[in-house]
């Protein structure tokens, strides 16, 4: 039983820390990156609601209440992450994050629905004829969640040292790191199947 629970867990953190499938990590990159620290219950907050969006979007499909096209969400997955990095370039250095936190808030949302969709094949895989979905569910954004927190954690970390060892100023990681991520999606947007 506990085996189980654990395992479940576990897939939901390799799930969100597989470096095949980057573009979540990418997502929290530049979710986070505006942050510092002390705005640590900010950050939980929105990470919990792309765990919330993913989450609901699983049930949904678990349930066969939704379907959509894969390679459209394949497609959607990037121009997300392209559009919070761009959202970060456009508003760095320009006065704290918690004036943008309900659009920060309903696009962490969205992004876990899409993503949700995403995963819903190989999840319902997972899945099977197996009873309390919903318990598994839960077990596996459990894992998605701890996940998130360790990578949130570790961009946090980076933005420290880099701000305080390196005198970068804030304004500048923001938007060296965003413009990286930029340069990354792009290419996932282009060879994106929906757009062959």
């Amino acid at each position: 039983m506990l085996e189980n629970i654990w395992f479940n867990i576990e897939y939901g953190i390799n799930h969100v820390l597989d470096i095949n499938a980057y573009d979540h990590v990418l997502f929290l990159i530049v979710l986070t990156v505006p942050y510092l620290f002390k705005d640590w219950k900010r950050v939980l907050l929105l990470v919990s609601m792309f765990t919330l969006g993913h989450t609901l979007s699983l049930v949904l499909a678990s349930y066969d209440l939704v379907r959509v096209k894969v390679s459209l969400v394949e497609f959607l997955i990037p121009i997300t992450i392209l559009i919070m990095a761009v959202f970060n370039v456009f508003t760095a250095g320009k006065g704290p994050q918690k004036n943008k936190v309900g659009v920060l808030f309903i696009s962490t949302l969205f992004f876990g629905l899409i993503h949700g969709l995403g995963f819903a094949r190989e999840f319902k895989m997972l899945l099977g004829d197996a009873d309390g979905k919903l318990a598994l569910l839960v077990e596996f954004a459990l894992g998605i969640e701890i996940a998130q927190i360790i990578i949130v954690f570790i961009v946090l970390f980076l933005g420290y040292l880099i701000q305080t060892l390196f005198r970068f100023s804030k304004r500048d990681w923001v938007m060296v790191v965003s413009a990286v991520v930029v340069g990354l999606v792009i290419p996932m947007i282009l060879n994106s199947e929906y757009l062959a």
